[in-house]
């Protein structure tokens, strides 16, 4: 079971970090878009269709990732004091009666606001309305149906997740993975404090 749970990890973590790419195509297009505004006085008639093309894409695409990796919004005041079987038992009633439900539906319908936008302009797909560039916009709307499946996938993981946790009372590990700087801070932080208060006791003891 958890060799499951680490493939579908791994997969949701290759899906995360190959769209993170998405935010360097949104950051030179936006660059480039306030030189050429700005300085050569020469808007583009695209760049707009690109920014939000590429932040939606990282936003749907990133989210089985951060669910793989717990980093959702979560109202935790009271969740963090249950302990490990009961937050098990009550996530997995949620996921079952809230995620898959909602899951399915934004696959399904995905599925079908994708498809009639691949059949606009006789079968060549439909292209932005927000702009006179005429950018296609119907493999952006592909991405939310692949979103979603992604996010299902992921969600059966997370269902493992609780399985094991009501088994041995203790949540299986995430896969290792980039901390961010405060959280990094904050272990050296304690760890120093633990070190200074080692040797504060040994040389007491002394």
């Amino acid at each position: 079971m958890e060799r499951i749970i680490f493939l579908i990890d791994s997969l949701t973590a290759w899906a995360g970090k190959a769209f993170a790419w998405t935010i360097l195509i949104l950051t030179f297009g936006v660059a480039y878009e306030v030189f050429v505004r700005y300085v050569m006085r020469d808007p583009t008639s695209w760049a707009f269709d690109i920014s939000y093309m590429m932040y939606g894409t990282l936003f749907m695409m990133a989210g089985a990732y951060a669910l793989s990796r717990d980093s959702h919004v979560r109202g935790d005041v009271l969740y963090r004091l249950w302990p490990a079987k009961v937050q098990a038992t009550i996530e997995l009633v949620l996921y079952i009666i809230f995620f898959f439900p909602g899951v399915l539906a934004l696959i399904f319908a995905g599925a079908d606001y994708a498809a009639e936008s691949w059949s606009y302009n006789g079968g060549q797909g439909e292209v932005s309305v927000m702009s006179p560039a005429n950018v296609p916009i119907y493999q952006f709307k592909t991405i939310i149906p692949v979103a979603g499946t992604l996010l299902f996938i992921q969600g059966i993981a997370q269902v493992l997740r609780c399985v094991v946790c009501l088994r041995t009372g203790a949540w299986p590990a995430h896969l290792e993975d980039v901390e961010e700087m405060e959280t990094v801070l904050l272990h050296q932080h304690e760890e120093e404090e633990a070190a200074a208060r080692t040797a504060s006791a040994e040389g007491d003891a002394k």
